[in-house]
């Protein structure tokens, strides 16, 4: 089971009790003061349950908003870029115009959407002409 899912789990739980926690200390504050008698004896218990029930419900919406986020950080898009170089190019025939080191995939980057060549040995940075293909 995912991370996230038993969060939002435990939140529902979270806010289900602070709800009975809350409706049973309201009951106790609204029914704890006797207007004959002038007794309140019930009153500190129907606040302290309603606090409890206040902080639970504030957890639950806390692990919600955390458990939105997680999600939103697992939704990773891969992108894939194919590089099409020019002409009749093989790479492991590539060397370095500057330098004439042998040159490889990893020193090929796409900037800007043309291809670029930095020489690993000469530090040499150029973008590779566009020949015809036929």
């Amino acid at each position: 089971m995912k991370p996230t899912t038993i969060m939002y789990i435990g939140a529902g739980i979270l806010i289900l009790v602070s709800l009975c926690f809350m409706g049973y200390g309201g009951l106790n504050i609204a029914g704890s003061f006797d207007p004959n008698t002038g007794n309140s004896s019930w009153l500190p218990l129907g606040i302290g349950l309603l606090c409890v029930g206040l902080l639970m419900a504030g957890g639950g919406v806390l692990l919600i908003v955390l458990a939105a986020r997680k999600i939103k950080q697992e939704t990773v898009q891969n992108v894939t870029v194919k590089v099409d170089l020019p002409g009749e190019t093989k790479i492991e025939q590539m060397k370095c115009r500057s330098c004439g080191g042998a040159l490889t995939t990893d020193n090929i980057k796409l900037v800007n959407g043309a291809p670029v060549v930095t020489c690993p040995f000469c530090n040499t940075v150029y973008q590779l002409t566009e020949e015809p293909k036929w």
